[in-house]
């Protein structure tokens, strides 16, 4: 039998986690409750630093837990962090675990229509098997 690949933790703080794994793609797991913007865009600046050290280019978005978007965090998102400039020539591909509350899918649906990027290819996926296997089809 073969051992499962453990994900190795990157970063964390009272928004999410940020997990290296050992396939070759981020886990971004989001916390439940209110966010600072300044811990959302840490929690993102470290994911992106992560993609870019080890020239990836999959994640695996898990905001089960998330709660919805404020504006704000939706602007600084499509505005900084999902801009095609900051993706690199490869662009990035997600898959998102969809939130378990109905707000928070509609918020991500919001920031994902307003960043009309290129720079981003995602799935959504109710089932965290369906989603891995998806990553694993595009390494």
């Amino acid at each position: 039998m073969i051992p499962l690949a453990t994900p190795k933790l990157y970063f964390e703080n009272p928004v999410g986690r940020v997990l290296e794994h050992p396939d070759g793609y981020v886990i971004f797991q989001y916390q439940p409750g209110k966010r600072k913007l300044a811990e959302l865009q840490a929690l993102l600046t470290h994911t992106r630093n992560l993609l870019v050290r080890n020239r990836w280019h999959r994640l695996l978005g898990d905001q089960r837990l998330m709660a919805p978007f404020t504006e704000e965090e939706s602007a600084w998102i499509v505005d900084y962090w999902l801009d095609h400039s900051r993706q690199g020539p490869q662009g990035l591909y997600g898959a998102v675990l969809l939130a378990n509350d109905v707000f928070a899918r509609l918020s991500n649906d919001q920031v994902m229509h307003e960043a009309k990027t290129a720079a981003l290819t995602y799935r959504v996926f109710d089932r965290e098997e369906t989603a891995v296997a998806w990553l694993r089809q595009l390494a």
